[in-house]
């Protein structure tokens, strides 16, 4: 952590380390009961490995099931989380995959080396001033063909939400809630391609619809 660390990314970091261990026993598998976003991770990975054996990273990993199930689905992949904890757990759960700390801001990668770039509800932590720069960055290490596939809570209009407790742990985190349409947009101006836009309904406790985009850099 750096002077240049933006607040957003400090507090993030703080807070999901503070919930780590309660968060990955609650929530180890989610989409293990959604098939419809399981069928979407299976799609973006045959896209994925038709275009080339490039790596994947899934950039959020949190407790890593995803980066596992991508795994599973032959992908050459590892994962990102700005909690180091997150990644600590990862690592212990997922001893044969490869976890590092890092922003998707400012993500440590050379240009053109990824053939992939998974998000799934790590947006919804990012201001809407640094959302650019996060997308221009998927742009900038993603091979020529390579895609994006960015899952998130949707919302009639963009709001943001502040959180200052969860799983009885005191934290600050502030979530942006924001239409299909707006982050679309974002990928579009980043020089990205969009190729499927999903809206799905809440299921089960869900307070919102989840919307799935995936674009592609031409």
């Amino acid at each position: 952590m750096t002077a240049e660390t933006p607040e957003f990314i400090r507090t993030t970091r703080t807070s999901y380390d503070a919930i780590a261990r309660p968060y990955t026993e609650q929530l180890a598998d989610w989409l293990s009961d959604r098939p419809l976003d399981l069928a979407l991770v299976g799609a973006f990975a045959e896209l994925v490995r038709a275009g080339g054996t490039a790596p994947v990273a899934d950039v959020g990993s949190g407790p890593g099931h995803v980066t596992a199930r991508l795994d599973a689905l032959g992908l050459s992949v590892f994962g990102v989380d700005v909690s180091a904890r997150m990644v600590a757990l990862a690592r212990e759960a997922h001893p044969s995959l490869r976890f590092h700390v890092g922003s998707m801001t400012a993500l440590d990668l050379p240009d053109e080396t990824l053939g992939g770039v998974l998000a799934l509800y790590s947006i919804i932590h990012v201001p809407d001033e640094y959302l650019p720069t996060a997308f221009a960055e998927f742009h900038r290490v993603l091979v020529p063909g390579g895609h994006v596939l960015l899952g998130f809570q949707s919302a009639v209009e963009d709001e943001r939400m502040h959180l200052a407790e969860r799983f009885g742990q005191e934290i600050s985190l502030d979530y942006y809630w924001r239409t299909p349409d707006t982050v679309a947009e974002l990928l579009v101006m980043a020089g990205l391609r969009l190729h499927t836009r999903v809206l799905r309904e809440p299921a089960d406790d869900e307070k919102r619809p989840r919307a799935y985009l995936l674009a592609q850099k031409p």
